[in-house]
């Protein structure tokens, strides 16, 4: 096994595809809203509160979602945010790219040949290409209502008993 520095793995780390927080945490949100009542205004506090979502990170969140249609921002002293679009037409592939881009595993799938310099004779872009077919497919076809939480991440931990001598 072939071991590198820290710092090389991060100058020359492929771009394979990493579900990072902005991600978990813009799911977290849409599964809690798309469980409260319809044309609810939710506060981001609440939401914040609910899903245990860093503040820094929520509010970009939910700015990305309602630039990307997803969600509308409701103003004022009652105001917060609901869903612009039925739960169920909001998939989850849609929620990434709301707030990552295009989903990409690699970059050179994308068609940028610049991206690696082996791109036009390498012989695994088709791997890359068939894997992201099928990621993006399948995250296609979950939609938020698939995944909906009416009570809250932090709720149900609380309610849920701790297992002894994990």
């Amino acid at each position: 096994m072939v071991r590198r520095k820290q710092s090389d793995r991060h100058e020359h780390r492929s771009s394979i595809m990493n579900i990072g927080r902005r991600v978990d945490y813009a799911v977290r949100a849409l599964c809690y809203m798309a469980a409260q009542p319809e044309g609810r205004i939710i506060p981001r506090a609440e939401i914040q509160e609910r899903q245990s979502i860093p503040p820094h990170f929520l509010s970009k969140i939910l700015r990305s979602m309602v630039s990307a249609g997803i969600l509308l921002s409701v103003p004022g002293a009652r105001g917060g945010f609901r869903l612009g679009v039925d739960p169920a037409d909001i998939s989850v592939r849609a929620v990434y790219e709301s707030v990552e881009g295009p989903l990409a595993l690699i970059e050179c799938v994308e068609g940028e040949d610049r991206a690696c310099c082996f791109a036009p004779v390498c012989t695994q872009i088709d791997i890359w290409r068939g894997a992201q077919q099928l990621l993006s497919q399948y995250l296609e076809q979950i939609t938020i209502r698939d995944v909906a939480d009416r009570h809250g991440l932090v709720p149900r931990l609380r309610e849920t008993p701790s297992i002894v001598g994990a």
